[in-house]
């Protein structure tokens, strides 16, 4: 069975390549990756180590798409991943639509003609701004947590925001480009008959993650507070008492195999997999963990919002568990371990991988 893995030069493309080679799936993998991202280049000797063959092409350009050799599934790691892609005057909207909705089209035309697979990595941003921004929440251990009523929104309880959760806009642009490609993706699966599986993650974190303030924080952070850089806490109170899980993109791998392997039309084909409530921080926990590690580094707050800031998301995870039993594997302590290890070895990371 062909895999083909794209955005395979990015951080969770390369480190799912990776994690599959490690667990002897005996998969040949294919890769695909436009090297744009600053830092992407970093990989690829890499990966070719592995076995990897890579092609160097544009999931916004059908025919790049079109003249893949042929393969049996694909997962589709390939995106913007900024809430602020489109929005923030670094990217436009138009450039953003191409990257995560025509490329997730192009693909879908080519699992068509192959009768291929398809597992499309989602995100916890498809889920409704407004309930989430307005969500009633105290400070407790230094973190947000969700005050829930008698009657909290339908999705949502102490384990996080489940697939029922409300999808209704505003969800951002980005949001919207991953749902879009979300709906795409399952009626191309009913009209044309070939599987797919759509995971949506909370924030993927690990070794060699490239760190930006909007995209990798828990790298960025880590990274920044080791070399001094500035830090600010932005929105809400300044305090940086919002609140995110993470997960290791290796932990995907065995629900990958239970996906591919599997022709039960029956079981849900949306997921939310990520850490959950065991996996969750705030960015006040993470500076205190970097200040245990690393010695104290002082962070300013600026309580002005910013767009499309939330202070609570936790992925509940349950289903993926019930239906597939699956559960992550490294502990949160684990990744950011990880990450710290890479950040001493690698003081020039944050200049390779997020130029200013």
């Amino acid at each position: 069975m062909k895999v083909l893995i794209t955005g395979a030069c990015g951080f969770v493309g390369g480190a799912l390549i990776r994690a599959i080679s490690e667990a002897q799936c005996g998969w040949p993998l294919l890769g695909f990756d436009n090297l744009g991202r600053p830092g992407s280049e970093l990989n690829r000797s890499e990966l070719r180590h592995l076995g990897v063959k890579l092609v160097h092409g544009d999931l916004r350009c059908a025919s790049d798409v079109d003249s893949l050799p042929a393969f049996d599934w694909v997962v589709d790691c390939a995106a913007n991943p900024s809430v602020l892609a489109g929005c923030d005057g670094q990217s436009s909207s138009r450039q953003l639509m191409e990257h995560n909705l025509l490329g997730t089209i192009n693909l879908l035309e080519r699992c068509k003609t192959l009768k291929a697979g398809l597992v499309l990595l989602s995100t916890s941003r498809v889920y409704s701004i407004e309930p989430l921004a307005n969500l009633a929440v105290t400070v407790l251990d230094r973190a947000f947590h969700p005050v829930l009523t008698e009657s909290p929104p339908e999705g949502l309880s102490a384990e996080g925001i489940a697939e029922k959760f409300s999808t209704a806009a505003p969800v951002s642009l980005y949001g919207a480009t991953k749902l879009a490609g979300e709906a795409l993706a399952l009626e191309y699966a009913s009209a044309f008959d070939f599987p797919v599986w759509i995971n949506r993650c909370g924030v993927m974190a690990g070794a060699g993650q490239f760190g930006r303030p909007d995209q990798g924080i828990f790298a960025y952070w880590i990274n920044s507070h080791l070399r001094r850089r500035p830090l600010r806490y932005l929105g809400f109170d300044g305090q940086g008492h919002q609140v995110r899980d993470c997960l290791h993109p290796r932990d995907l791998v065995p629900l990958l195999q239970k996906q591919m392997d599997s022709a039960d039309s029956a079981k849900p084909r949306l997921l939310n997999v990520s850490g959950g409530r065991e996996s969750a921080m705030s960015l006040r926990q993470l500076t205190d963990w970097c200040d245990a590690r690393f010695g104290a580094t002082p962070v300013t707050g600026d309580p002005r919002p910013r767009p499309f800031d939330l202070p609570w998301v936790v992925l509940d995870s349950r289903q993926a568990r019930s239906v597939w039993g699956w559960a992550p594997q490294t502990p949160m302590a684990e990744i950011l371990d990880e990450i710290a290890v890479h950040a001493e070895k690698h003081p020039e990371w944050l200049g390779l991988s997020a130029p200013d």
